[in-house]
């Protein structure tokens, strides 16, 4: 009688090991499986709806300064276009793979005209607000004629900032390589980016 009870024992402990194996084995499936979803939405999302970066100089400084971490919005400019003052990360001109932060300045049409160091757009009287802008503001660049499809940009700190005035081969960054608007600052400390 005790062998017999031993026996079912034995095939009801052998039942259980399979049951909590097989348990085990589908908790550890499920757990891959929101891992795996969860990796491949961040990925989506970092490659078609947002930009994370780290700001590697200090050509914005005042609005975003060397080593911020930033969020840029890359549907902005899906069914608008990019407005003054509009700040964004955009390919490097002149065949230069790297992404860059500036501000909009000029947008198609305008002509861009740098006096002592004051931007006049359009041949206007009174230069263009600069309550961002940081440092001393020096030079005499232009005119500039921004054509369709481009777009004229200055890094915030005028003077430490290689942007529109000093390309080589091109002064303006084209519509096709702007990778996105820039919302916010996350690091260190939170902070929205407004453009005006």
């Amino acid at each position: 009688m005790d062998e017999h009870n031993i026996g079912e024992n034995s095939e009801n402990n052998d039942d259980i090991q399979i049951d909590v194996k097989k348990e085990l084995i589908s908790e550890a499936l499920s757990w891959a499986t929101i891992i795996l979803f969860a990796v491949v939405f961040a990925v989506l999302i970092n490659r078609f709806v947002i930009v994370n970066a780290t700001v590697p100089t200090s050509s914005m400084e005042g609005t975003i300064r060397a080593a911020d971490r930033i969020i840029a919005f890359r549907l902005s400019y899906l069914f608008s276009d990019p407005s003054t003052f509009d700040i964004i990360v955009f390919r490097g001109t002149d065949g230069d793979p790297d992404y860059y932060v500036k501000r909009v300045i000029g947008v198609p049409g305008d002509t861009v005209n740098i006096i002592n160091g004051q931007v006049f757009i359009n041949g206007s009287a009174m230069p263009l607000r600069d309550d961002f802008v940081q440092g001393p503001i020096l030079g005499n660049y232009g005119p500039y004629e921004v054509p369709e499809g481009y777009f004229f940009v200055l890094g915030d700190y005028r003077s430490n900032s290689i942007d529109s005035r000093h390309w080589r081969d091109n002064a303006f960054v084209s519509e096709n390589d702007i990778v996105g608007r820039v919302i916010f600052r996350y690091h260190p400390g939170f902070r929205l980016l407004r453009n005006t």
